[in-house]
C-alpha cells in the first residue's frame, strides 16, 4: 500500500517525550510511519496501541509484540484501551486528515484528480457515502455543510445547482459533480474551490469534526500526570478546535472562573506551534498546510 511519508515525523514523536517503558497511542495508524518511529524509541517493556478504521491499514500492521492495532474509529479510544487493560497513557499522537493512499485510490472517491464513485468513507462499513449526501440531502442542508465545512461563501448557489441537476440525473461520480459545478470553478481558482467542496462533503461523511471533539475530550482523563498530546492538523477547522481545546478545555465560550478569578483548564500548551520547513514541503507537498500543537496536563 502506497501510504504517504509521515508529515513532521521527528517533531511529532519528539513532542511525546518518550519514556522507554511508557504506553503510547497512535490514533491515526495509516501506513504506520509514526508508529514505527515511536517503537524505535521504546524499550522492551514499552507498549504502543494504534487505531485505524480503514481496513487497508491492516496491510501495514507491524509485527512487534509491543504493538497492538485496534481496527476502530479513534472516537472510541478510551473504551478500546480499557478493553485492553489500559486506563492511563504516557502520550497520544494524532495525524489528522486523509492519507495520500486514500487520495490516490480513485475508487475511494476522495480525490479531485481522478474520476471515481462518490464514496469518501474512511470506514467502508459506514452506511452514508458522499453519493447519498449529494443525492439526498435537502438544498438547505447541503448549503449548510458547504458553508460550515468548506467555508464557501456561495454555498447556497452551489447547493441549488446540485439539487437542480440531480433532479435530471443522479450524480454518482466525482467527474459528474465537477461538471455540474463548472460555472463555480473559474480557471484561476478551480483546484482550490473543488478542494473546499470535497473537503466539506468528506467531513460530513466521516463526521470528522465530531470525532475530533470526542477524541480531545477524552485526553484529560487518559493522560498520566506528565503525559503528552501531539496533534497534526491540516485545515483551519481542525486546528481551531485543537488550539481552543488546549487553551480552554472547551470548543466554544470561555471557562468559568472561581471566586479568586482562577479557571480550570485541563491542559496547557507545550512550546509553540510547529510547522514544516520549506525543505519538507518541497519533498512532501502534503506537508504545506500541516500544523503541530503539543499539550500536557495542567498541574
Amino acid at each position: 500500500m502506497n501510504y504517504h511519508n509521515p508529515v513532521l515525523l521527528k517533531e511529532s514523536v519528539d513532542a511525546l517525550a518518550i519514556k522507554e517503558d511508557g504506553v503510547y497511542v497512535d490514533v491515526t495508524f495509516g501506513g504506520g510511519g509514526h508508529s514505527r518511529e515511536i517503537l524505535s524509541r521504546l524499550g522492551e517493556n514499552g507498549r504502543l496501541f494504534g487505531f485505524d478504521q480503514d481496513p487497508d491499514a491492516q496491510e501495514n500492521i507491524i509485527d512487534d509484540s509491543r504493538f497492538v492495532l485496534i481496527p476502530e474509529n479513534f472516537r472510541y479510544m478510551s473504551r478500546f484501551l480499557r478493553f485492553n487493560g489500559v486506563r492511563k497513557v504516557d502520550g497520544v499522537l494524532a495525524d489528522l486528515g486523509v492519507s495520500s493512499h486514500q487520495f490516490d485510490e480513485a475508487e475511494r472517491g476522495f480525490s479531485t484528480r481522478f474520476d471515481g464513485e462518490l464514496d469518501m468513507r474512511m470506514n467502508q462499513k459506514s452506511k452514508i457515502s458522499a453519493k447519498e449526501i449529494i443525492n439526498s440531502y435537502t438544498e438547505e442542508k447541503l448549503a449548510e455543510i458547504l458553508f460550515l465545512y468548506g467555508e464557501l461563501r456561495n454555498s447556497r448557489n452551489i447547493a441549488k445547482t446540485i439539487v437542480e441537476k440531480r433532479g435530471q440525473e443522479k450524480i454518482n461520480t466525482s467527474l459528474q459533480l465537477r461538471k455540474v459545478l463548472e460555472r463555480y470553478l473559474p480557471k484561476a481558482k478551480e483546484h482550490k474551490i473543488i478542494a473546499q467542496i470535497f473537503q466539506a462533503i468528506r467531513i460530513e461523511v466521516n463526521e470528522e469534526l465530531d470525532v475530533l471533539k470526542e477524541f480531545l475530550e477524552q485526553i484529560p482523563n487518559l493522560l498520566k500526570e506528565d503525559g503528552r498530546l501531539s496533534v497534526i492538523s491540516y485545515h483551519s477547522l481542525e486546528d481551531r478546535l485543537v488550539k481552543r481545546f488546549i487553551r480552554t478545555g472547551l470548543f466554544s465560550g470561555e471557562p468559568e472562573k472561581d471566586v479568586f478569578g482562577n479557571s480550570n483548564e485541563p491542559l496547557k500548551r507545550v512550546g509553540k506551534l510547529i510547522v514544516p520547513t520549506a525543505e519538507e514541503i518541497k519533498l512532501n507537498n502534503r506537508a504545506r498546510s500541516a500544523k503541530l500543537r503539543i499539550a500536557t496536563l495542567k498541574k
